[in-house]
């Protein structure tokens, strides 16, 4: 559990602290999905959300926040991720998530609605207990509402043979751009930093974000399925047509027109024939092209953030983030 921040003791100790609050919070009376919630919660997210909130946070003056406010505002971004995880897996029929068994695999599609439903309204209890009657609440409905638009316009374009590199990039802007955006901006802003790092900090988010998803992307046509933790190619078999494939596509369409042709009929053997594709015709990298573009662009931006060991960390996991694996 949170491995990933060893070399950030400071941050990990936050996002212990922050994992056994969502712990305490995720209470049902049914043993069963109490348990699942938990091993969900356990079961080898990276939270970076909460974690760049934190980063950011770093950045202000210790004297004037307050550790409870930070820690729970924390836990509601990654609450809210959760969230929107468990109802990805009911609309995919995905199996697996993080290695585990999902919700709605284990206890069927009806209780994994209400759970990320559970987990939307704990989040609003977070939020309310932080930042009531600020303007941050607006902050978070408009968010969540980016969010949503995001997944349901990506929803729209399923098995859409003429699905565009900046649809996608519109789409991924709202449903993961959108997140890390907020994390960045609310750790600005409840670190008590300037008016001016908050603004930058929802920059940096955005761009982290997309370069995140981007590079999510791309690791379904190269990774090790084990090591990604879930099933590759889920995306082409499921109708969501990513960059690399969308490059790859633009640059020879009569080779990959027979297999947007068949849509939901698509075979797991023809996915894998378009994997390799893909990787031939050049989609992954010039998919990461685009990745590295939105990265280079966040850490211009952190380049003009205040000097400190903050702006190193943040430079450094930035880099960090395009050479990961799952």
């Amino acid at each position: 559990m949170l491995t990933y921040w060893n070399n950030y003791p400071t941050i990990q100790n936050k996002l212990q602290t922050v994992c056994s609050l969502i712990e305490e919070r995720l209470k049902v009376e049914n043993p069963d999905i109490q348990d699942a919630l938990i091993e969900m919660t356990q079961a080898g997210g990276k939270f970076l959300r909460p974690a760049f909130f934190f980063f950011f946070s770093d950045l202000g003056n210790p004297e004037k926040q307050d550790s409870d406010q930070l820690i729970k505002i924390a836990a509601s971004l990654e609450l809210l991720h959760m969230a929107t995880l468990v109802h990805d897996d009911i609309i995919d029929d995905s199996p697996l998530r993080r290695g585990v068994a999902t919700i709605q695999s284990r206890f069927g599609k009806d209780i994994a609605v209400y759970t990320g439903d559970l987990l939307f309204t704990v989040f609003f209890d977070l939020i309310i207990e932080t930042m009531n009657a600020s303007e941050y609440m607006a902050v978070n409905a408009l968010a969540m509402k980016q969010l949503l638009l995001g997944e349901l316009n990506q929803m729209a374009s399923r098995y859409n043979s003429k699905g565009s590199v900046e649809n996608y990039l519109n789409n991924i802007n709202g449903k993961t751009a959108e997140l890390f955006s907020l994390a960045c901006l609310e750790g600005a802003a409840f670190g008590q930093t300037s008016p001016e790092i908050v603004t930058q900090a929802s920059e940096i988010g955005r761009n982290i974000g997309m370069a995140f998803q981007i590079f999510d992307d791309i690791l379904d046509y190269t990774a090790d399925k084990k090591e990604l933790k879930k099933p590759v190619l889920e995306d082409f078999v499921q109708g969501v047509y990513t960059l690399p494939l969308l490059l790859a596509k633009e640059a020879q369409p009569d080779v990959f027109s027979p297999y947007f042709e068949k849509g939901s009929q698509v075979t797991l053997a023809e996915a894998e024939e378009v994997m390799k594709l893909v990787i031939k015709h050049g989609g992954v990298k010039q998919a990461k092209k685009y990745a590295q573009r939105y990265t280079n662009d966040a850490l211009e931006s952190i380049d003009r953030l205040p000097k400190s060991d903050t702006r190193k960390a943040l430079k450094k996991l930035t880099t960090q983030l395009l050479i990961r694996t799952y």
